[in-house]
């Protein structure tokens, strides 16, 4: 597969070309897929990073790099590890924990 990728790294990653409210350009992504997936397929799960901050219960606020900002959870998709530019970085346990907590509320059944 190549590009290693572990749960809860950072990477900036080319979300481009998306199409309307689409989450746009190249920016820093959290990877929330699980590691099995990350080793063995292609495409990683990522929720886009903005500093941008909106009061909805689908971000998640973090300081990353000196900046604060929110993983923007309502935006999630699948993307192919060749969008994949380069890691930054890995968010803290707490934002790692705020992350399942609101993807586990999200998808709850």
């Amino acid at each position: 597969m190549g590009v290693v990728v572990a749960r809860f790294e950072v990477h900036l990653v080319r979300l481009d070309p998306s199409e309307g409210h689409e989450i746009q350009k190249t920016r820093p992504c959290v990877v929330v897929s699980p590691d099995e997936l990350n080793r063995h397929i292609a495409t990683v799960i990522v929720a886009p990073m903005t500093t941008t901050r909106r009061a909805y219960p689908t971000r998640v606020p973090l300081r990353f790099q000196g900046k604060d900002g929110q993983i923007v959870l309502d935006q999630i998709r699948t993307v192919d590890k060749t969008r994949l530019v380069r890691r930054l970085g890995r968010i803290s346990d707490m934002a790692a924990r705020n992350v399942v907590a609101v993807l586990n509320e999200m998808f709850a059944y």
